[in-house]
Formats: C-alpha cells, sequence, structure tokens
C-alpha cells in the first residue's frame, strides 16, 4: 500500500472539513474525490486547487498519446505473433500432405505424421489459418451462432454430442450474430474482426486504470504486457474471453468513476459471457461497500444489485429452452466432465511437469501457469497493491481457475485476472528491473507464438 496515497486522503479530509459551506462550489467535488480515494487508495489530486499549470497538462497529454501509440504498436505486433504460430500449424499440415502424397506415389500406404489430417486440405493456406482461430471453443461459439441452442439435451450426455453446446454462455454468440448482420464476410469474419476490436479496447482501458492507479509509466507497461502474454491469444481466437476482459475491465473502470448503474449494466452482460464472469459481482460489491462507507447512499448497490442477471438470467431461459431445470449444470457435469479440486489438479500436474519434464506439453502450461499465478498473488500482497474492487474480482477468478478437476491453470484464464498484471507493471517499472524488460518483451512474443501453434496442432488443452 503506497503510504503517499494514505496521506492524500488525509489531506482531502481535512480539507473537506475545512470547507462545507454551500457557498463553496468545490465542497462536493472534494467529497466525491475523498470517496474515490478510499476506492482506489491511490493518490488524489486536490480538486478544490487549480494551481496545476496547464503546461504541466499538456505534456501529460503528449506522453500518454505517445504510450497510446506505443502500446497500439505491441498489440498489432502480437497479432501478427499469433499469425505467425497459426501459419506454422498450416505450413506443418501442408508437409504432412506433401509427404502423404509422395509415399502413395511410390507405392506405401498410410500417413507419415499419425496427427494428419485424414480428409484434403484447402488450397488456401488463409482458410487453414482461420480452422487455427476458430479451433477449439471456437468451433462450439460458432455453432451456436449458427444454430443456436439446443430445444433438449438427451441423457448421459458426451463431449461429442452437438447438444454440448448448451454449455456455453450466450452473449458472445449473440454479439457476433449482431456483427455479421452489418459486416460483409461471414460469421467466422465477424468473430475474428469482433475480437480484435474487443481486444483493442481491452489493452486501452487497462492503461487508463494503470494510469489512474501508479501513472503513465506503468499503463504502458501494463498495455505492452497484456497484449503480449501469451495468454492473449483468446482476443485473437473465435473465444467469449475477449468480450468477457473488455466487459471487466469496463466495469472495473465504471466503478472507479461511480458510475454505478453503468458498472451494474455492463457487470450484467459480463456474467452472461462466461461462467468466471461472476467475478463481476465481487469487484461492484466491494466498490459499493466502500462508497456506503464514506456517503451512506444506498446508490451504489445498484451495481452488484444489477450484476448477476445475467447469470441468473440464462439459467432461467435455458432451462426453459430445453425443457429442464438445471439442464446446464447437467452438462457441465456430463459432457464436460466438471467437478472440483480445489487446486489440487493444478498442484498434481505441476508435480508431474517436474518429475517427469518434457513428457506432456499440458502438464507444462499448467506449471507454468500455476507458478506465474503464485507470483502475481505474492506480488499484490507483499509489494504492490490494487484497489480492493479489483483484487476481489481477481481473486474469485484465480479461485475458479484453480477449482476444476480437469482444466485448470491455463495462460488464458491467468490473463482474465487482468489487474495482476497492472502490479507486475509496478514492479517490472522499477529502475532496477527497466533492463529487463527487452527479454521479458521477447520471452512473451516466442510464448504467444509457441502457444498459438500448440494448440492449433491439437498439442495441448488450452
Amino acid at each position: 500500500m503506497l503510504v503517499t496515497g494514505q496521506g492524500s486522503c488525509r489531506h482531502s479530509a481535512d480539507s473537506r472539513h475545512a470547507t462545507t459551506s454551500p457557498d463553496n462550489p468545490s465542497a462536493e467535488a472534494t467529497r466525491v474525490s475523498v470517496v474515490m480515494c478510499a476506492f482506489v487508495r491511490m493518490p488524489m489530486s486536490d480538486t478544490a486547487s487549480n494551481s496545476t499549470p496547464s503546461k504541466v497538462n499538456q505534456d501529460d497529454s503528449s506522453l500518454w498519446r505517445t504510450v497510446l501509440k506505443q502500446a497500439g504498436l505491441a498489440y498489432l505486433f502480437s497479432r501478427f505473433a499469433i499469425m505467425i504460430g497459426a501459419a506454422i500449424v498450416a505450413a506443418e499440415l501442408r508437409a504432412d500432405e506433401n509427404r502423404i502424397k509422395e509415399h502413395l506415389f511410390w507405392g506405401f500406404i498410410g500417413k507419415v505424421d499419425p496427427h494428419a489430417r485424414s480428409g484434403p486440405l484447402p488450397k488456401s493456406a488463409g482458410s487453414m489459418i482461420i480452422d487455427v482461430l476458430t479451433s477449439w471453443d471456437g468451433l462450439w461459439y460458432m455453432r451456436i451462432v449458427r444454430y443456436g441452442y439446443p430445444t433438449f439435451v438427451p441423457q448421459h450426455i458426451t463431449y461429442d454430442d452437438t447438444q454440448a453446446r448448451l454449455a456455453f454462455f450466450p452473449a458472445y454468440p449473440h454479439l457476433v450474430r449482431v456483427v455479421n448482420a452489418v459486416l460483409p464476410g461471414g460469421d467466422t469474419l465477424a468473430a475474428l474482426v469482433l475480437n480484435f476490436v474487443l481486444g483493442a479496447g481491452f489493452i486501452l482501458i487497462i492503461g487508463l486504470l494503470a494510469r489512474s492507479w501508479f501513472g503513465v509509466s506503468v499503463a504502458k507497461r501494463a498495455m505492452i504486457l497484456c497484449a503480449l502474454f501469451p495468454g492473449s491469444f483468446v482476443l485473437s481466437f473465435a473465444y467469449s474471453e475477449a468480450l468477457l476482459l473488455f466487459l471487466a475491465a469496463a466495469c472495473l473502470y465504471l466503478l472507479q468513476k461511480e458510475k454505478w448503474l453503468f458498472a451494474g449494466v455492463v457487470a450484467m452482460l459480463a456474467t452472461a459471457t462466461r461462467p468466471n464472469g461472476i467475478a463481476v459481482i465481487a469487484a461492484c460489491a466491494v466498490a459499493a461497500y466502500l462508497a456506503w462507507r464514506q456517503t451512506k447512499s444506498l446508490r451504489p448497490f445498484i451495481a452488484p444489485l444489477l450484476s448477476p442477471i445475467g447469470f441468473v438470467g440464462y439459467q432461467l431461459w435455458i432451462n426453459h429452452h430445453a425443457h429442464e431445470s438445471g439442464v446446464w449444470f447437467r452438462v457441465q457435469g456430463e459432457a464436460w466432465k466438471e467437478g472440483a479440486s480445489f487446486g489440487l489438479t493444478a498442484i498434481r500436474r505441476t508435480l508431474e511437469a517436474f518429475t517427469q519434464p518434457l513428457t506432456s506439453p499440458t502438464d507444462l502450461i499448467t506449471a507454468a501457469s500455476f507458478v506465474v499465478t503464485l507470483f502475481l498473488l505474492w506480488l499484490v500482497w507483499k509489494r504492490h497493491r490494487i484497489p480492493l474492487p479489483a483484487l476481489a474480482y481477481s481473486l474469485i477468478v484465480i479461485a475458479l481457475m484453480l477449482l476444476p478437476s480437469t482444466v485448470t491453470a491455463r495462460p488464458r484464464f491467468l490473463f482474465t485476472a487482468f489487474p495482476l498484471f497492472i502490479a507486475a507493471a509496478v514492479w517490472l517499472d522499477h529502475p532496477k528491473r527497466k533492463e529487463w524488460w527487452p527479454y521479458i518483451v521477447g520471452f512473451s512474443l516466442c510464448g504467444l507464438t509457441t502457444l498459438t501453434a500448440l494448440y492449433g496442432a491439437y498439442g495441448a488443452i488450452p
């Protein structure tokens, strides 16, 4: 926790008590700023003072524009790295096909690579790259876009049944339909373009949050770090994480601005996007409590009251649509084998990654994600505190990541706890560690490309 923030809060409180006259127009502004200071627990500018020179504001705006350009370039480079990873998969598939043709020509039968496709490949490499970007969860979301949700789910449903798509929440596929209605090129292009735009918006809001908490320098590192982190592949795949990340970041930003109604509506959409979107409920509840403690107003509680509607609304609707109560939970258990291990699966696979190295790519990814998670949590707890609503959101995301007994710690789930990366940016902004930055950027780009290629080749479970 920053001592300067505490001192600034005390100074603001003294100013509030000293200027409570109705004739003083700055009294209300000071009161609101005190609430926000308690909310973000960071240094606060004196709203009753106009002593800041305009030249300083101009310089700050110019620096911020430069930072945004740098972050934008980092985002574009990171998307290019993903395309390279997908192109590697396309090249590997083409090489397999060429070897198969060569063997058939010389009278041999069978595949050279047991993972090679059995059917003919598209002539265009672009089609194979798009196949990578719409693989795994993307296949299920595109089925919802095209066919909607099933009206009946058979008993003992398995992963191979198309009705298993009921496990995926509706906000993202419905938004893809809207974009597809106005954007030519088909639903696949609509899904990929939508996520590219949502990803850019998410990176921008990350910068706005980090700038308000720790300053422009940290904001730059936070935006670049989030753009390049290997888990950011979800911003280019046809996954719902891009929408959730944008909505969750926007919710935290609106809570910080005390826009309670808008924050509640955005949180409601987030809980209709993914199951772990319920983490925004905790952020809204903590922010509302902190604001109520300062103002004794009940208005902030509109945000946590609205936030669960997306999750609850989908459950009620799908129960009615599929003519079965609790059908989503049954599909999760039967088709997707979701159970609770309370972190034991992540620990076991992490130990296996060290005791049996290089035998399972999935175990290596789990181990790396778990270790990075522990480091980020230590960083937030011991070194660089973040606002309590953001911390509450991050802790719920991490808990939901470690809870399952099947797919547990993964880069994309860790990426959803994005406020932790802002704390990492503060840590990396220290003069002693600034020289590490080029190596971290290079390592992240390599990881992003490798992870894309690995998932595209179905070498590990995302």
